[in-house]
């Protein structure tokens, strides 16, 4: 699921207002908040625990007005009830998709294309463009694979002194960049 998360500045503060009064222990209910949802994604076969925790945030900061004057009880079980939700579509879609089992494949596999190569060579050459900074940013940020890669992305944002939020703007703009990049190359090399 690629996505990018869209809570605008003003809707976070009134997540963290809503978590907790106190700024500081908001800001840890949140981030042990976006942890225990991953690991609620992770835990029920999803695809994309990261993703759909952004968009149970996203769905949140959408009602946080209402929510903040109506909502009684503990918020953090509002956010358990809109990833429960997300549960459900989540397996509706996966009952949509057809199973590809019973289908016949062609005996001949495919093997490394010309335009396989050329996308790695763009890849290769734009990641080359990149300051040193942003080029191990983007490669520490999708080093690793489910619940080290949530964990990694956290201690990344500690050892930037960043929110994990800040932190995804970031590497948002840069893979933005290298998308730009790669297409402009491999356009290039077509034109060849």
């Amino acid at each position: 699921m690629a996505r990018h998360s869209a809570i605008p500045p003003e809707s976070f503060d009134e997540i963290l207002a809503w978590l907790d009064p106190d700024r500081d222990v908001a800001a840890s209910k949140y981030v042990q908040l976006r942890h225990d949802l991953a690991k609620i994604f992770t835990y029920n076969g999803c695809a994309d625990p990261e993703g759909l925790t952004d968009e149970a945030f996203d769905r949140v900061a959408k009602k946080i007005h209402e929510l903040k004057s109506t909502y009684e009880g503990d918020p953090r079980l509002y956010f358990r009830g809109v990833a429960n939700n997300l549960i459900k579509e989540e397996f509706k879609k996966v009952k949509t998709h057809v199973s590809l089992d019973e289908v016949d494949l062609p005996a001949e596999q495919i093997t490394e294309t010309e335009e396989t190569t050329d996308l790695e060579d763009c890849l290769q050459s734009c990641l080359q463009e990149l300051s040193n900074e942003k080029r191990d940013l983007i490669i520490a940020y999708y080093a690793k694979e489910k619940q080290a890669k949530i964990d990694h992305r956290s201690e990344l944002a500690q050892q930037l002194r960043i929110s994990v939020g800040t932190l995804r703007v970031r590497v948002y703009r840069i893979r933005e960049s290298l998308v730009e990049c790669i297409e402009s190359c491999l356009e290039r090399k077509t034109q060849q």
